[in-house]
Formats: C-alpha cells, structure tokens, sequence
C-alpha cells in the first residue's frame, strides 16, 4: 500500500470499514500505515474470511482509483493475513492499530509479520512478506 499518501488513509480505513459493514462484519478498529492495513471487525456468520478479504480487496482497489489519478495504476499485493483473536484482547489490539506509524518506527511491518508467523508456526510464503 504504499502508493496511498498519509493525506488519503484516513479516507481508505474509513472506506474498509464501510466494506466490512456492508458485507455485515461490524468493524472495531481499521488502520495501519503506507505499506499495510490492518482490520479488526466481527465475522459475519454470512461469509467466509477469504470472501470478505477478496471483497475488501476488490471493492477498494476500484475505489482508490477513483480518488485521483496518480492511484490509477493500484494494485494489492496477492496474499493475506488473517487471525482471530481472544475476545478478552479486543482493546490491545484496537491499541496497537491504532499505534501503528510509532510502532513501525521501531520494527519493520514485515519482521514483525515474520516473527509472529514464526511464533506461532505458521508456514508462509516469502514472496508474499517482500520488504
């Protein structure tokens, strides 16, 4: 994602989130920063998580488009992750997309990504990790 500017994120989460709600996944928190969105929202019994991140995905990227023409060549990344968390950690995580810019300042999105994954044995696919 880092083609989107710091002047048009508040308007791409703000977007996410009118996804999620459409697709009835109420959404908690929505943020990140240039290179990555993290979403936190309930699953609807409705849809499976690869369809709501498709949706996302595909209704966003037109959308960005829209916005102006420098976004005209946006694209996502192929591949995603996606986790369910412990409903007594709602407000740590909401905490830490919301702290994402100050986060990153210290640790790269992708090291972290790797140790998390890492943590909890998780195989993946580096070319979807790319720095």
């Amino acid at each position: 994602m880092k083609q989107i500017d710091e002047n048009n994120q508040h308007r791409v989460f703000e977007y996410f989130g009118g996804i999620c709600k459409g697709l009835e996944c109420n959404p908690v928190q929505v943020g990140g920063s240039l290179d990555h969105v993290h979403i936190l929202c309930t699953l609807s019994r409705k849809i499976s998580q690869a369809k709501l991140l498709e949706e996302i995905k595909k209704e966003s990227s037109k959308w960005i488009k829209t916005i102006d023409s420098k976004y005209q060549n946006f694209y996502w990344q192929n591949g995603y992750g996606i986790f369910s968390i412990n409903p007594t950690e709602v407000d740590k995580v909401v905490e830490y997309i919301r702290n994402q810019e100050e986060h990153h300042k210290k640790r790269t999105f992708q090291d972290e990504y790797r140790a998390f994954l890492k943590k909890y044995n998780v195989e993946y696919d580096e070319r979807y990790v790319k720095d």
